[in-house]
């Protein structure tokens, strides 16, 4: 930073500082460091609490891609077939099919059963 700051006193006391808009823009860029730097600490301490998981890059890719159902996805990386997860859900194997597949949605109680069975949020298996 350099020296060029004006100070505007209000009742004697500092009220505003001016600074060059190149040492705004620094400031700003701090800030934004800052705050990057105070996610990426919350989020290891979610990891070492195990309140959050590592998911391999493909799987990520293949969740923000949209082409298929997160539901298929979350599915595969947990290593079930459709069978074992309609079983744990009390549900048909051709109902997750179907909502696999786009052709139903699946009421909200299956649906968390589903995320809980698989041990993501809701808002996880939504196709987006």
């Amino acid at each position: 930073m350099n020296s060029q700051i004006q100070i505007i006193e209000k009742d004697g006391k500092p009220e505003y500082a001016v600074v060059p808009f190149k040492d705004y823009q620094r400031l700003l860029e701090l800030a934004e460091d800052a705050e990057n730097i105070a996610a990426a600490d919350a989020a290891k301490a979610e990891l070492d609490r195990g309140e959050d998981e590592l998911i391999p890059s493909e799987t990520a890719r293949r969740l923000i891609d949209g082409k298929e159902h997160p539901l298929k996805i979350w599915r595969e990386y947990r290593g079930l077939t459709q069978e074992a997860l309609a079983e744990q859900v009390k549900s048909s194997k051709s109902y997750i099919s179907q909502i696999e597949a786009g052709k139903k949605s699946g009421s909200v109680v299956l649906i968390k059963r589903l995320a809980a069975s698989l041990n993501v949020d809701m808002d996880d298996l939504v196709q987006g």
